[in-house]
């Protein structure tokens, strides 16, 4: 069984034990996802798809909080030719860790 789901904007294939990231989340380590951070929009049930418009009714999503973390290092270089101009920047996303615990309908 997998569903897709909508979590902080982006879209997600989950299935129950599997681990995710997503972008920082409100909540504690621990917490559980309040229903409405959730939108289930498919699920597959051993064949049998259920897809919804937009969203799959009574279908829900139980998913734990596992940590909060700093993804990779990203480097954004600038440089214009001939011009001396050179820029050097980087950034590290925040992200959450999710454990995916249920997937009903």
């Amino acid at each position: 069984m997998y569903a897709i789901v909508e979590i902080a904007g982006q879209q997600f294939k989950i299935q129950k034990g599997r681990s995710i990231y997503t972008h920082r989340l409100a909540g504690d380590v621990d917490a559980v996802l309040a229903y409405d951070q959730v939108k289930v929009l498919l699920v597959d049930n051993e064949g049998t798809i259920s897809v919804g418009a937009p969203i799959v009714e009574g279908a829900t999503v139980s998913a734990k909080i596992l940590e909060h973390l700093k993804g990779e290092k990203v480097i954004v270089f600038k440089k214009k030719r001939r011009k001396g101009y050179k820029k050097k920047n980087g950034h590290r996303q925040y992200l959450t860790k999710l454990q995916i615990e249920d997937i009903t309908l």
